[in-house]
């Protein structure tokens, strides 16, 4: 598929959607496309939950990110086929489409992956993320051409979203892709969604990050409470899980577990809004919440 012709003089703005098996580091990426901290990110997979835009103005160029919950092959509850839906449903709303990969690690999940893409019918620019982590590149490049043999590939990126290393071209690339077209945001906006969501997202991030193996995926966070008063935001919180002994590990020995989320996640929320924030967090049971659709929605996972 050839790319759309380079116009003179004029803006350009266009979605471009960010997909890949869970765990790629397609968060990873969008927080570098951006330049800072937008998506949640952890070692855990299915840490991304809800399609989340990022929008970054260079010049006449508006790129509208797309960042989407890893496409993976276990539906076993109403989460997880909540989680597909919405990777899927975003790859029909994009000018192009970026899929992002591990070197030298190919799944069924990444093979899930292609057989959306091949269905969508985008433009598909192949991201090889966490070359970095490759000590010799001379192991890559068998890796690049067994890739470029599995679909029409526009480009193949080897790049690092942690360590920045070849982005910008990354970006070159993907202009060539945008509609000639007015800005769909103001230059100085870099989401569409609200502080609240953000401010779930981040204490989210801390319970992917502290707590076992399995309890992260049972728990989703509720802001109940958001009031600015004299210079500081007062936030309270609900974090939701489906079990009593769950409510015990999030709580932890005196409290102390919950405590330590709290902080970590207050002094992240404090860098997001720019100033002091207070802070309160409860811990509530919604039996099997993850596996119910109503209690979904109810819980903002509505497609």
């Amino acid at each position: 598929m050839d790319a759309p012709t380079e116009g003179r003089g004029s803006q350009r703005c266009g979605y471009v959607g960010l997909v890949g098996r869970p765990n790629v580091g397609k968060s990873t990426l969008l927080n570098r496309l951006l330049g800072m901290k937008l998506s949640i990110v952890s070692r855990r997979p299915q840490t991304t939950r809800n399609r989340l835009i990022g929008v970054q103005t260079r010049g006449d160029t508006q790129f509208v990110y797309v960042d989407t919950p890893g496409l993976h092959g276990e539906q076993k509850k109403a989460l997880n086929r909540y989680l597909n839906r919405s990777a899927v449903t975003a790859l029909g709303d994009v000018d192009v489409v970026v899929m992002v990969v591990e070197p030298e690690r190919w799944t069924d999940d990444d093979e899930l992956v292609l057989k959306h893409l091949r269905r969508a019918g985008r433009p598909v620019v192949a991201v090889v993320n966490k070359v970095d982590l490759i000590p010799q590149k001379d192991r890559l490049l068998p890796f690049l051409e067994k890739l470029s043999q599995r679909f029409e590939f526009e480009e193949i990126v080897p790049l690092s979203a942690s360590k920045g290393h070849n982005v910008e071209p990354l970006e070159e690339i993907l202009r060539r892709f945008l509609p000639e077209a007015p800005f769909l945001f103001p230059e100085d906006q870099v989401t569409d969604r609200s502080e609240r969501f953000l401010v779930a997202e981040l204490i989210r991030e801390q319970l992917m990050r502290t707590l076992g193996q399995e309890v992260p995926y049972s728990t989703t966070v509720e802001v109940e409470a958001f009031e600015d008063e004299d210079g500081r935001s007062r936030i309270a919180a609900v974090i939701w899980v489906e079990r009593d002994g769950q409510k015990a590990i999030v709580i932890g020995k005196g409290g102390q577990q919950l405590k330590r989320i709290g902080q970590q996640a207050r002094a992240q929320i404090q860098d997001l809004l720019e100033r002091r924030v207070h802070l309160d967090l409860w811990v509530k049971i919604r039996d099997g919440w993850a596996d119910d659709e109503r209690a979904m929605k109810s819980l903002g996972y509505d497609d």
